[in-house]
């Protein structure tokens, strides 16, 4: 379901400061916070939980949420054990 129409869009009051504004590296603590279009053309730190992960900001971002970006999973490929790499023989 969308949102309802009368809620806004969330956005944490440090990212609207002027200290947020006035800093070259910009981390972001805020994963729920909608992506402010101030921000097009520049690099963000999105915290994941235990690093920060950089994302530049485009056009295509504007609205949606930070934490869409900065992934808190890694991903394992899975290995099959019955498949053995063959040598070429010369």
């Amino acid at each position: 379901m969308s949102k309802s129409a009368w809620k806004q869009k969330f956005i944490d009051p440090y990212l609207l400061s002027r200290k947020f504004k006035r800093t070259k590296k910009k981390i972001v603590w805020s994963r729920s916070s909608t992506i402010p279009e101030y921000l097009i053309g520049q690099a963000v730190f999105i915290h994941n939980g235990k690093d920060f992960i950089k994302s530049y900001i485009t056009r295509e971002k504007v609205g949606f949420k930070f934490g869409e970006f900065a992934y808190t999973r890694r991903f394992t490929r899975k290995i099959d054990k019955k498949k053995k790499k063959v040598k070429a023989k010369k």
